[in-house]
């Protein structure tokens, strides 16, 4: 394989546990598309920071508390540099991507959005990314639309011009939670540009696993948060091109937010600090920041390639094992997707595969991964989900199709 799994585990302490029935088994976790774990680099940084530095940032002039600014700061230029950001100005943190879209919308939506305008999504959003463009649409008489999803689990795009024509913003995962599909990014950029509209990348399940760049991507927003890339939960990253962030009203209001406030009204901080109102997530950026030097640390091309080789070992497995009666949503080419490995087998409930699994050991997500609207176009009420990264091998993929072997004679099916 392209990384040293049985090194990389090593840095992560919760794999050194026993798990399942009778704690019998070895941790063997699959959920990473819903939070990864954290290596000690990450726990390291973030008990450093409270046993040595911790105080408010921006505001003390004492020792500590300058040091605990230019962490946190630090952290933003990290945070910055991992997505090819031109400059840190255009980096908001935020709890997770869910609180970032909000904010677009909140602040740039209703700023710029009135009866009638249109924004473009796809069939395969997380609810992050539906959700307040629909709040918005019952507020403002928005109309929304949606690129649908094809049969062979890519985006149909044989009406994207028309679609296109008109909007003013389009949005869309980089790589879906459910399907494992990459999206044609850069094409979708290009053909909203054209349009005269803006364009908002989800890269949750993107960034955490490929080389970005957004300006390569062609974003005008990009959004990916510190818990799916083994930094803690709480704290979330929003990448907004510069010009349009500076045109943006804040968000929240409150302290730090401000540059000035009297009695009759207030003047607004330069950005990023607009949106940051309160004391911000400080060891969480800290531990941020440590995850990336951890992922930098192997390179995101090995990441990628590691994932690309093991989600294929994955999928042959499975098919191998269980031919007909296994039935995987998503694209079939590894090339065209991600590390997420949604699956039925036979009949059996998702929640019911995922608690038989978990007797032996093995973690799967089950249930709509936020995603109601695409279960409700494959047909289906939930799935059982199996995502991979870095510390996931072949041994891995092995124990999941043995706890599903399991299954099948545990429900006699």
């Amino acid at each position: 394989m392209s990384l040293d799994v049985t090194t990389i585990r090593k840095d992560f302490p919760i794999l050194e546990q026993k798990a399942g029935e009778g704690g019998e088994h070895r941790l063997v976790y699959l959920d990473s598309a819903s939070s990864s774990q954290k290596p000690r680099a990450v726990l390291d940084a973030m008990q450093t920071y409270y046993e040595t530095t911790h105080a408010n940032v921006h505001r003390g002039v004492y020792g500590i508390a300058a040091e605990a600014t230019a962490r946190f700061e630090a952290a933003r230029e990290a945070a910055a540099r991992f997505i090819g950001a031109p400059s840190s100005r255009g980096i908001v943190f935020t709890k997770n991507v869910t609180e970032g879209f909000n904010l677009v919308a909140y602040s740039w939506g209703r700023a710029n959005l009135r009866e009638g305008d249109t924004v473009l999504l796809t069939e395969i959003e997380h609810h992050a990314n539906l959700v307040p463009w629909l709040m918005l649409k019952e507020e403002r008489g928005i109309e929304l639309r949606f690129i649908p999803v094809a049969e062979d689990f890519t985006l149909d795009l044989s009406d994207l011009d028309r679609l296109v024509d008109g909007v003013k913003l389009v949005s869309v995962t980089a790589m879906s939670n459910v399907l494992g599909t990459l999206t044609p990014v850069r094409q979708l950029a290009d053909a909203a540009h054209a349009a005269g509209a803006l364009f908002m990348v989800d890269g949750a399940q993107f960034a955490p696993h490929l080389p970005t760049d957004v300006t390569a991507l062609g974003a005008d927003f990009f959004g990916y948060t510190g818990h799916k890339l083994l930094g803690p939960t709480g704290i979330g990253v929003l990448w907004v091109n510069e010009d349009v962030l500076d045109a943006m009203p804040a968000f929240l209001g409150g302290g730090e937010m401000i540059r000035d406030v009297r009695l009759d009204g207030w003047t607004p901080n330069e950005i990023p600090w607009r949106f940051e109102a309160g004391t911000p997530p400080i060891a969480e950026a800290i531990g941020l920041h440590a995850a990336i030097d951890y992922l930098e640390a192997l390179g995101m091309d090995a990441v990628r390639e590691h994932e690309i080789e093991l989600t294929g070992y994955a999928l042959r497995t499975l098919k191998e094992r269980f031919g007909e009666k296994i039935a995987i949503h998503g694209p079939t080419d590894t090339a065209l997707r991600g590390g997420v490995v949604s699956f039925a087998l036979g009949d059996l409930h998702p929640h019911d595969i995922s608690q038989v699994l978990d007797q032996r050991g093995v973690c799967v997500r089950a249930g709509h991964h936020c995603a109601k609207p695409l279960m409700r176009r494959l047909g289906v009420g939930a799935t059982a989900r199996a995502s991979l990264y870095v510390y996931n091998d072949t041994d891995d993929v092995d124990a999941l199709a043995d706890a599903l072997d399991a299954a099948s004679d545990f429900f006699a099916f």
